[in-house]
């Protein structure tokens, strides 16, 4: 009855007229940026943020999960119409989508995407509302060794779990360690990297390395390397579903809820696993007369799965964030920078006072599911004119955009050189293919890592030791070592086994 009346409450104050004007704004905005190729639900949260910073937080952060729901969904929409993926979740779904759109089933493809969003978004919620207070629990009892080691595990998942090579993600991780040591140190109050520059003093800003590398590197990389590209829009007809479609449809949405929602609560490797593990479920759960459809002229059920379970892992992704601190995602990283901004850490106190703001969040999830759902079936046809706009305009508009944002926080031309010298370094990591998510989650995590680091080592009398000392630190300490060795360990048996079964086939074929 608790969870209820605070729900409730809630409810109350995310539904007054200025909340709702700001939750629908998100979700437009966000839906537009995400139709857009190239722009997910990071890169809006990152150009619209600095608009917020004069506007009550609890307005800006449900104009956030708005924003960051709507760019989900838009990001269906290019890749469904165009084969254009907004961000690498939405790939998944360009693969049976964009089939469905060339053989004229676009408007089918559109529609089982934005139901099974808004279904699995609204369990995915209902899950949030169930299971934050408890994890707020859990994390209440544990001290500053196992903290700090919680956030080493996420670190660490992150880093190791996120792209192909382990280095790669490390080498990213440590860049963005190494950003967050960049400014005046809190305990001791020496200068750190910061090269004399009064402007660095109080550090490097969560929003102009989330600007300088997922959109001044996007543009920047586009003009650089990509050149002209020309994409065929397919005809989106009519947006509904045949009886047919639904009964195809509602187990693949419901098996992408289940499968997304854990992936969001841990950090194993963002939003991109789950989508390609729901996929390759529905391929193998496809009943029999429509496994032909996979890979020719594209499976509703490919579309339905990938989409919920990519939706489920955005939503579930609050519960480490708003019950810990600890972003597991790009967009989860942009956040908690911005509730830096604001002076306000999410963690488990927000669950043991009562805190009204946390309560509004989950809130606003199930308003924002519901706006997306009516925005969005009627009017696809309408976001689809969005893709006709020429790719040149379109990323020139963003980049100004984006400095006037960045200009506008402080009046700073120093702020903008950063944030285009952090545009460059996204442009080389972009060009060797080193990931963007451990440095932005090494940055966010990094000072609150130093001070549990510095705080277990002052209970364990400036000693180590203290991390193997306590049963629940030495155990995080060991899922940390799995979490990185594991999984490299079975790709490479699975490697391995493939290379062994191909050269069977061809000894056969001899």
């Amino acid at each position: 009855m608790e969870l209820i009346h605070a729900l409730w409450q809630g409810l109350a104050v995310a539904t007054t007229p200025e909340n709702l004007l700001w939750a629908l704004a998100g979700c437009v905005l966000g839906t537009a940026m995400g139709v857009l190729p190239g722009f997910g639900p990071s890169v809006a949260i990152a150009v619209l943020l600095p608009m917020t910073f004069h506007v009550d937080i609890t307005q800006a952060f449900i104009f956030f999960i708005a924003i960051a729901g709507g760019g989900m969904y838009g990001g269906s929409t290019a890749s469904i119409v165009l084969n254009t993926p907004g961000e690498s979740a939405s790939m998944v779904t360009a693969m049976e989508g964009n089939r469905m759109a060339l053989n004229g089933r676009a408007g089918v493809a559109l529609a089982t995407a934005a139901i099974g969003s808004f279904v699995a978004g609204t369990l995915a919620a209902v899950f949030v509302v169930w299971a934050a207070p408890w994890v707020a629990g859990v994390a209440q009892k544990l001290g500053p060794a196992e903290t700090f080691m919680l956030m080493v595990m996420a670190l660490g998942a992150v880093s190791a779990a996120i792209d192909k090579s382990t280095l790669r993600g490390m080498t990213a991780l440590f860049i963005g360690l190494a950003l967050a040591c960049v400014g005046i140190e809190s305990t001791s109050g020496a200068e750190r990297w910061t090269a004399g520059w009064p402007l660095l003093y109080d550090g490097i800003d969560m929003v102009l390395v989330a600007v300088g590398l997922f959109v001044v590197a996007e543009v920047l990389h586009a003009a650089m390397y990509e050149g002209r590209v020309r994409s065929t829009l397919n005809t989106v007809g009519r947006v509904r579903m045949s009886p047919q479609d639904w009964k195809r449809s509602w187990r693949p949405w419901l098996r992408g809820t289940v499968i997304g929602t854990p992936f969001g609560c841990v950090p194993v490797g963002g939003i991109d696993m789950p989508t390609y593990v729901s996929y390759a479920s529905e391929r193998y759960m496809v009943r029999e007369q429509y496994r032909n459809e996979f890979g020719k002229e594209g499976a509703i059920e490919g579309v339905a799965g990938p989409e919920a379970a990519n939706n489920a892992t955005v939503t579930a992704a609050l519960i480490p964030l708003l019950t810990m601190g600890i972003p597991t995602s790009n967009t989860t990283a942009v956040m908690l920078g911005a509730f830096q901004n604001y002076g306000v850490m999410p963690g488990h106190q927000w669950f043991a006072v009562g805190h009204a703001l946390v309560w509004v969040l989950i809130a606003s999830l199930f308003i924002g599911n519901l706006m997306l759902l009516v925005l969005n079936l009627p009017m696809a046809r309408m976001w689809t004119w969005l893709l006709r706009i020429p790719r040149p305009q379109r990323y020139a508009a963003m980049l100004v955009l984006a400095t006037a944002g960045v200009y506008g926080m402080r009046q700073s031309m120093g702020d903008v050189f950063i944030m285009y010298g952090l545009g460059l370094l996204g442009v080389a990591m972009r060009r060797f293919d080193f990931p963007l998510t451990p440095l932005v989650v090494g940055l966010a995590l990094g000072p609150m890592a130093e001070v549990q680091l510095r705080q277990a080592v002052a209970v364990g009398n400036g000693s180590l030791a203290i991390f193997v000392q306590r049963p629940w630190s030495l155990a995080l300490l060991v899922v940390v070592l799995l979490l990185v060795v594991v999984p490299r360990a079975l790709q490479g048996w699975a490697n391995r086994r493939m290379a062994q079964a191909r050269a069977y086939a061809q000894e056969e074929g001899l």
